[in-house]
């Protein structure tokens, strides 16, 4: 019997056609997520996808240059490249938030709660973090979640005024709040399925350390963008 293969297009002049060749291929919404966010340097686009090989990224990015969603220009440092949107990049973003919108509102939170992945889940809490709501300009909050394999159970968010780095190795500094959660809390306080105040009061999330820090959690925390998307009952 011969092989049948998948074609390589959708072969329709149809405009949803043409525009879901070139947004829809695998991981590329995903990639437009991260460059939406912010992100501009491959190694920060890497750190959102943590589970697209960068050979894969490489070539997704190269894809959309060509097809003008963004443009690639060096960066000033040897060897680097920031990536950026053009308009046509821009225009996207209500495609990709009415996306992750519809995801929210109809999607069963248990299964989202079933892609627990750790690296993604911080990465996405970093880059939403308020330091304007930290009592102090400069802190380090440690982020342990015991059921993971040690030497992977623990992240530190560094602020330093309005600048936010997260690290994966102890960055040396005295840690003003401990955040001890399992990983199936804290990413369900994050998406909005479950509430900070209800986890801990569970006993799902302890605070330890700095009661001023600990106490304004709620508003320096954040939550995902989607998190107060209201569900469909």
């Amino acid at each position: 019997m011969r092989n049948q293969t998948e074609p390589a297009n959708y072969g329709q002049f149809c405009a949803v056609a043409i525009a879901a060749e070139i947004v829809c291929s695998k991981w590329t919404p995903l990639v437009l997520r991260e460059l939406l966010s912010g992100s501009t340097r491959f190694s920060d686009l890497r750190r959102g996808l943590p589970r697209m090989s960068p050979t894969l990224l490489s070539r997704r990015l190269k894809e959309l240059e060509k097809t003008g969603i963004i443009s690639a220009r060096a960066s000033g440092r040897p060897r680097a490249v920031e990536y950026k949107l053009t308009a046509a990049g821009e225009e996207l973003r209500g495609v990709i938030m009415s996306l992750g919108t519809w995801g929210q509102r109809w999607i069963e939170s248990s299964i989202t709660l079933k892609n627990l992945d750790p690296s993604l889940l911080m990465w996405d809490m970093r880059r939403n973090i308020a330091p304007i709501s930290m009592p102090r300009d400069k802190c380090t909050v440690q982020f342990v979640y015991p059921e993971l394999r040690a030497g992977h159970d623990s992240w530190w968010l560094t602020i330093d005024g309005p600048d936010v780095d997260l690290c994966r190795v102890d960055p040396g500094y005295d840690v003003d709040l401990y955040v001890e959660s399992t990983l199936r809390s804290m990413t369900a306080v994050w998406m909005g399925h479950a509430t900070l105040k209800a986890e801990i009061e569970a006993g799902n999330i302890t605070l330890t350390g700095d009661r001023a820090i600990a106490r304004a959690i709620h508003d320096w925390l954040g939550l995902n963008v989607f998190a107060r998307e209201a569900r469909h009952s």
